[in-house]
């Protein structure tokens, strides 16, 4: 992680779930759902939000509160706290949960502009980098085993302006869905003032109970497989690595319904085939058709030549399969439960005059067979990903609108 000279670190917490005792300790499998994961980078989300005091006054006022909803709601969301244990080969990979297992928690003050920093207009991307958590440093045990921590949160002060709360997690232990359930349950308990969290989450607790999750076709073994053959090639002790790109810059691009409209009746008009058109669905269409213009200008136009226009750009999104399995899987269960996604058009077509009709279509078709398919997309575990990333023709997407992540309200 990028530090800052303009951040400065105040203090750093451990947070535990009350009281001493209330979570046993408790060992969960990794589903197949979860084991692909371990590969990937953690996952960052940036919370921000105005306020208009100065630093000592969220210390005295506003962190206690934090500190103690996160506690209480730590108390069902155990997980969070625990670590993922890695074994070696021929093992399965775990969750495990000791009593005295702690969210690490760092409070910091930055002396950035607040406006500039959640702004959208391009900045340099390593910006927001300072306001992200570090996730404590791996250990191994004397067995072998590869213990990893999974939640850190960091959040940031900008006196008198904003305060910024920056998570990292390991997408091994849930996916978004999870994690939102759990940010929605330690908000709505940092809002009530409460200091009992089951009075506040008793409508609204995780299903962590990995059985629900069945595997008729046999995938465990196929995903347990490609886990092992990852560690190999990569080395039991290294971690996924990320290089910071320092030419890039990030900016934000907001659609408003004027222009969410314009683009569904750009698709529909004169569509006999009855296709899923949704905003999500033309906001990625527009995205994905953009990207990939973006990238031919008149030099390397010439260079192209009919090969690449026939050949295929692919568009990656996740879906929830929750309640849309052979075996029904709750709306709270607590893990990952994603299916891949993958759309399939020809360059010539998306860079034509109809590229955004043909891409929202396509994706729109994808959706409808991701209701039908069941597990038939986990077959060949990983390759579809793996053969199509490689050919550097696949653009994905994370998240969805349906996580409610802009909802992520503390009560300020």
């Amino acid at each position: 992680m990028v530090e800052s000279s303009m951040v400065k670190v105040l203090d750093t917490f451990r947070v535990l779930p009350p009281p001493p005792g209330s979570v046993p300790t408790v060992s969960l499998p990794l589903t197949y759902y979860d084991m692909p994961w371990l590969s990937c980078h953690n996952v960052q989300r940036l919370f921000f939000y105005e306020f208009p005091h100065p630093s000592l006054h969220f210390m005295e006022t506003t962190l206690p509160m934090l500190k103690r909803s996160l506690s209480l709601t730590l108390q069902h969301f155990f997980p969070y706290a625990a670590h993922i244990m890695c074994p070696r080969s021929p093992d399965k990979p775990f969750i495990r949960y000791t009593e005295g297992d702690f969210v690490t928690f760092t409070v910091a003050e930055s002396e950035e502009d607040f406006n500039h920093v959640v702004a959208d207009y391009p900045r340099d991307v390593e910006l927001l980098h300072p306001f992200v958590p570090q996730l404590p440093s791996e250990e191994v045990t004397e067995e072998g085993i590869r213990v990893l921590p999974i939640l850190a949160f960091r959040v940031t002060v900008f006196p008198n302006s904003g305060i910024c709360i920056g998570s990292t997690y390991c997408h091994a232990i849930g996916d978004g869905k999870s994690f939102m359930h759990f940010m929605r349950s330690w908000t709505s308990v940092c809002r009530s003032g409460a200091t009992d969290g089951d009075l506040i989450l008793e409508n609204s607790l995780p299903m962590i109970n990995k059985d629900v999750i069945k595997d008729p076709a046999g995938l465990e073994l196929a995903y347990l497989k490609n886990y092992w053959h990852w560690v190999s090639s990569r080395g039991e002790n290294s971690a996924p690595t990320k290089d910071i790109p320092v030419d890039k810059v990030r900016a934000t691009f907001a659609f408003d319904q004027a222009r969410i409209e314009r683009l569904k009746q750009l698709v529909t008009t004169g569509d006999t085939e009855q296709s899923h058109i949704s905003t999500f669905v033309v906001t990625c269409a527009f995205i994905w058709v953009s990207l990939i213009k973006s990238k031919v200008t008149p030099a390397n136009n010439l260079s192209n030549n009919d090969d690449d226009d026939n050949k295929f750009y692919y568009f990656m999104f996740p879906s929830d399969c929750r309640n849309r399995l052979e075996f029904p899987v709750p709306s709270t269960y607590f893990g990952n439960c994603l299916k891949p996604c993958i759309v399939n058009v020809k360059k010539s077509e998306l860079i034509g005059e109809d590229g955004i009709v043909l891409a929202a279509k396509a994706i729109g078709r994808t959706i409808k067979e991701a209701k039908r398919s069941g597990l038939e997309w986990a077959e060949n575990p990983g390759s579809a990903i793996i053969e199509r990333a490689i050919t550097g023709r696949l653009t994905t997407i994370a998240g969805s609108p349906k996580l409610g992540v802009y909802d992520t309200d503390f009560g300020w």
